[in-house]
């Protein structure tokens, strides 16, 4: 049994039959409903998870709006709830998390030099049982469900569109995971694999470590809701408590891995050097997924402390430094190698591009949540509460900036592979601004609220009426800072929007080069765009960066040439 399709698509055979030039809108619209074409499964994943990011920005605005306002003027007390878990869940389940494994689904089988994906129905069936699911879950929302809903049936509803959604994304990295593993071109060994490939490695593992455990949580929590039973998870408002750990760090940090990944190798194509020390980069992203041993076994590790008693501060210290330490010496490590890069490269008439420069930010606004996150869990600067467990809106900023930096990073990767994928090159001029825009709409969304976070600002995933309560008041003196979040959601929104109109802008029409960026892996030896089985022929890799070591060798064979010649004159 082969994990290929190596079957064409039927319906694309059947047009090209017919001699049809222009397929229908039916015809089209059943070609990407049954797709089998990676490209085609990864645009739809990115494409859908922008749009509910893009909500749960609007979400987040709105919620803004309505704190800083006197109390029910905007927003309706009884909704507030459930708005607050859209806008958290959105942010990860319905956002992030399909567009980092969709951004991976599209260009991951180009980089490895495969002409399909591993089991692309999965991939595809995946891709369904994520949207359903995320609809399901608003819907019931909208319906008073979720943690502390007062609807049974909808509360039902929630648990089970979740449960599905998370199943989609499981199904969706174990397709991808298994294509890495499986479906490289010949001489492409671990070791070889472009970084982005590696860090989609390691986001897919991650992710089917951590999902599957809140899916047995909520298996739980539906069984002993339908019985009606709140002796074991304490009811209806015990959901919040028992699932809110998926929707915060250090959890989100799993679906930011790949991002890091595509950041650190924009650094060797802007420069023009091989990656320098691979193997401690890939140690480095390897680091970071430690987080999913964090979101795995629910452990916020909020209980160190730094007193002189030994005993108690081992067993507080410990779970710190693995779960929290750990990924932040992997960020440290990453940033430390683009660094060493840059500076190997400085004499190369460095190219800055686009793509670079969303990598970049998007990193640094990553590692700076990866290093809120390690702030966070120090107990004596009093962030969490360690009686109740209740966070401050310091949680809530340092999850936004890992969630909204990996989203700048990823659309970089939009923008680097869109002429593989869409057969477009965007203009530096229309997507620059974009990314310092973007880049601007996170710290002001993010960083104020950690600020906040000191003032006594509640924030969290709610369980119950009281809770919202309690996040919906505006702490004393961290109105400015409320505000400074609210305008960071609202530019985040204009970007969000900018960009996707970019993107569903019609072509011009013209050609676009095969390696318009530079690039050093395999898939830019492809025309752009991208046939739909990849490559007709798949070539030995000898080199980590085959591209740049062809470039190498032609300069050379140029540079001998012309001396020869001199020579012979």
């Amino acid at each position: 049994m082969t994990t290929i399709d190596t079957h064409p698509d039927d319906s694309v055979a059947a047009a090209s039959a017919g001699g049809a030039t222009v397929p229908s809108f039916f015809t089209a619209a059943g070609d990407w409903a049954t797709t089998t074409d990676h490209k085609k499964i990864g645009r739809l994943s990115t494409g859908f998870g922008m749009l509910v990011l893009l909500a749960a920005a609007i979400v987040a605005l709105l919620l803004d709006v309505e704190r800083l306002g006197d109390p029910g003027a905007f927003i309706d007390t009884g909704a507030q709830l459930q708005l607050i878990q859209m806008y958290r869940i959105g942010l990860v389940v319905g956002g992030i998390a399909p567009l980092a494994l969709g951004l991976a689904v599209a260009v991951v089988p180009l980089q490895l030099g495969a002409r399909q994906i591993a089991f692309p129905r999965v991939a595809l069936t995946g891709f369904y049982a994520w949207l359903g699911g995320t609809a399901l879950v608003m819907v019931s929302l909208g319906l008073n469900g979720g943690a502390g809903g007062g609807d049974a049936d909808m509360v039902d509803l929630f648990l089970t569109g979740l449960g599905l959604a998370i199943l989609g994304l499981c199904a969706t990295a174990g397709s991808l995971g298994t294509t890495i593993l499986t479906t490289r071109a010949p001489g492409m060994t671990m070791r070889r694999m472009p970084v982005f490939a590696w860090s989609s490695l390691i986001g897919a593992i991650a992710t089917l470590l951590v999902l599957p455990v809140l899916f047995g949580v909520l298996v739980y929590l539906y069984v002993d809701h339908r019985l009606g039973s709140q002796a074991n998870f304490m009811g209806v408002e015990g959901i919040g408590a028992w699932i809110g750990w998926a929707f915060t760090v250090p959890t989100v940090i799993v679906f930011a891995i790949p991002a890091v990944g595509f950041a650190a190798e924009q650094f060797s194509v802007a420069f023009k050097t091989r990656q320098p020390m691979r193997g401690v980069l890939f140690a480095g992203i390897a680091l970071i997924g430690v987080t999913a041993y964090a979101g795995a076994t629910q452990q916020f590790v909020h209980d160190v402390t730094f007193d002189t008693s030994g005993e108690t501060f081992i067993r507080g210290a410990a779970p710190f430094v693995l779960f929290s330490g750990l990924p932040l010496l992997g960020v440290t490590v990453v940033l430390l190698l683009a660094l060493v890069n840059a500076k190997d490269g400085a004499r190369n008439n460095p190219s800055v591009r686009a793509p670079f420069v969303f990598g970049v930010l998007g990193l640094l606004l990553v590692g700076a949540g990866i290093a809120a996150n390690f702030v966070e869990g120090i107990t004596d600067l009093e962030l969490v509460d360690p009686a109740t467990n209740t966070a401050t809106s310091f949680e809530e900023g340092a999850t936004l900036l890992v969630v909204y930096g990996a989203a700048l990073a990823l659309l970089g990767g939009l923008v680097y592979w869109a002429p593989k994928l869409w057969g477009r090159l965007l203009a530096d001029k229309q997507v620059l601004p974009l990314a310092l825009l973007g880049a601007l709409g996170t710290v002001l969304a993010g960083a104020p609220l950690i600020v906040a976070g000191f003032l006594d600002q509640i924030g969290g995933y709610p369980a119950s009426q009281a809770e919202v309560d309690r996040i919906m008041t505006v702490a004393d003196d961290a109105d400015i800072w409320i505000t400074l979040s609210l305008v960071g959601q609202g530019i985040m929104v204009l970007t969000l929007l900018a960009f996707a109109g970019l993107l569903l802008k019609p072509s011009d029409g013209r050609e676009v080069d095969a390696n318009p960026y530079g690039g050093q892996t395999v898939e830019w030896g492809t025309p752009s765009p991208a046939p739909d089985h990849n490559y007709d022929h798949v070539a030995t890799v000898a080199s980590a960066e085959p591209l740049f070591a062809a470039r190498t060798a032609d300069t050379a064979d140029t540079d001998t040439a012309a001396d020869t010649e001199g020579s012979a004159q």
